[in-house]
Parts: structure tokens; sequence; C-alpha cells
């Protein structure tokens, strides 16, 4: 047997780039095995997907297909936001209850619970909110209604 001049006795190691080609990722066959070329057009004879299918892009916006998961790992960050915020500033719990709301129907995200919650908590508080600073506002009016016929 009689190697091309500069060719190594040993295969080459999967850490050096792919001879002229061989697509990357891919194993490289072993000297001595023809090459096997990609069926464009049709399947491959061992059926399934072509090795070049396309692939939806990371991240797609959209809501999920027939039979598919909702994309993304985990609850809508703007409905946690508006769960938090319906306790801190729930205004600010308002807004972001219902971004996370139309971002979740837009996506098919989880969290519509949450986003939910947030909103019936923040307009709650807010109510509460108000009805407190009406009536400290009356109680100031009251409190000075005796037109300084005072003590």
């Amino acid at each position: 047997m009689s190697q091309p001049p500069g060719e190594p006795d040993q295969p080459p190691s999967p850490y050096e780039p792919p001879a002229y080609g061989q697509p990357y990722g891919e194993p490289q066959q072993p000297y001595g095995q023809p090459q096997q070329q990609p069926h464009w057009g049709h399947q491959p004879p061992g059926g399934g997907q072509p090795p070049y299918a396309p692939q939806p892009p990371y991240g797609q916006y959209g809501p999920p297909g027939p039979g598919q998961q909702p994309r993304g790992g985990g609850p809508n960050v703007l409905a946690i936001l508006s769960l938090v915020l319906a306790f801190v500033f729930a205004p600010a719990g308002i807004v972001c209850g219902h971004l996370a709301k139309r971002q979740i129907r837009q996506t098919g995200e989880e969290g519509d619970q949450l986003a939910t919650w947030g909103l019936i908590l923040s307009y709650v508080f807010t109510g509460i909110g108000l009805l407190v600073c009406c009536g400290w506002i009356g109680l100031a009016f009251w409190a000075n209604s005796d037109n300084g016929r005072g003590y």
C-alpha cells in the first residue's frame, strides 16, 4: 500500500479542520472509504431528515404551531414584574400586566395567570390607594371647616 506523499498513517484528528468538501460537525470518513454525498431534493437512504434541513431561527416569535410546546423556559418576565409591582407600586403593575398579557398572546409563553393576578391586585391596590388619598384630603378639609372658630 502506498500513500500519497505528506499523508499520515493515521486518520485525521477530530480537532483539525475538516477536509475540503467535508461539512463541519460531521465525523470525517476514514481513509479508504468513499465519501458520502448529501442527497439533495429527496429523502436520504436511511429515512428521516436530510443532513442540511433548514431549522427555524432561535427565538422566533409567534404562537406555537399545532403539536408544538410553547417557547421559552418559564413564565413571562413582565407577568412576574406585574405581580411584584402590585405590592410595590400598583400603577406600574397595571402597565406591566397589560404588556405581559399581550406578549403572552403573541408568543405563547407561560405566565398568563401570573399576569391576571398581577392585574387584579394592581387594580385593587390602586383603588384602595385612591380611596385613602381622597379620604385624607376630605379629612383635611373637614378639620379646617370650623372657619377659624377654634379654641
